[in-house]
């Protein structure tokens, strides 16, 4: 029966034609969830979990009460350190390069070239890296040799490259590279009419700077800096293969925990720092997105 002035409605195997349906767009995500659900969310999972276990599995907070011991305050802040200097050291010559690519020819041999080679330099790290590094200019590199022999050692005092001060050299090695990766969008953001607004009104390159394109860039150099930090703070084959005593950074300690004595009594304490340190990269991520979606605003 059908009543006059109602819209017809077919049914297809009992179900209405024409209606509203779900919204599939997002099945093409699904492989991308199933990625992050098992290798971020789910190891994170077990690391918080297992950092309330004593070793009788049984609830307990003392293993973040034992992140005040003495050694891991130290490595907690030489960490920190370490990520920071690099940090601001990598952006500030990173943006130095990536503005001189900026100015120049965006199709020219040189501008690909050099992103070529930071996004293969950018990911070169871990042992290679460490090596390459000895080989050139350690006690026996060639390097250290050539200047020995005109009178010029660069180890008269200590052997810093197997200490922090050689460790931050080496993260320069991939902090600059990916510095100039994260920042060259942004400098091309910048359109040259904004130079040429300013001029047009009585101002100078300072001018320009301090009002115009300082102020849009900030975010954008605030915010790598903030990537490279993260970058440098969760680094660990580096500087495990530099340093192999004394475990002076966070990620040391947490290997330590798990292969020595420590892992058998307090089987939950390597978890705890774990968690010390998801936290903390966590939060610069979080203020890095931020500062990133203030950037896209003007990119776009």
């Amino acid at each position: 029966m059908t009543i006059a002035g109602a819209p017809a409605i077919t049914t297809s195997a009992g179900r209405p034609v024409g209606g509203r349906r779900l919204p599939l767009d997002w099945l093409g995500a699904v492989p991308f969830l199933v990625y992050v659900a098992i290798f971020l969310f789910l190891p994170t999972a077990i690391i918080v979990g297992g950092s309330v276990l004593d070793a009788n599995g049984s609830l307990t907070l003392v293993n973040f009460a034992h992140l005040s011991r003495d050694y891991i305050v130290k490595t907690t802040l030489n960490t920190i350190g370490l990520s920071a200097v690099t940090a601001l050291a990598g952006a500030t010559f990173g943006a130095l390069l990536a503005y001189a690519i900026a100015v120049g020819n965006r199709e020219g041999l040189v501008r690909r070239l050099t992103l070529s080679v930071s996004g293969v330099l950018a990911q070169f790290g871990g042992v290679t890296l460490a090596f390459a590094f000895i080989a050139t200019i350690g006690p026996a590199g060639f390097l250290y040799l050539w200047l020995a022999e005109h009178h010029a050692d660069i180890y008269a005092h200590s052997l810093w490259l197997f200490e922090l001060p050689g460790v931050a050299l080496v993260y320069l090695y991939f902090q600059i590279p990916l510095m100039v990766l994260v920042f060259l969008p942004a400098l091309d953001g910048i359109k040259p009419q904004w130079r040429e607004a300013t001029e047009s009104l009585g101002g100078g390159t300072w001018h320009y700077w301090r009002y115009v394109a300082g102020p849009l860039l900030a975010p954008a150099f605030l915010g790598a800096t903030l990537l490279l930090f993260a970058n440098a703070f969760s680094a660990y084959a580096t500087v495990n293969a530099l340093i192999n005593q004394g475990q002076p950074v966070i990620s040391q300690q947490i290997s330590g925990a798990l292969s020595g004595e420590v892992g058998t009594f307090e089987p939950g304490f390597a978890k705890a720092i774990a968690v010390e340190m998801v936290i903390i990269v966590t939060a610069v991520t979080v203020l890095y997105s931020l500062l990133q979606r203030r950037t896209s605003r003007w990119l776009q």
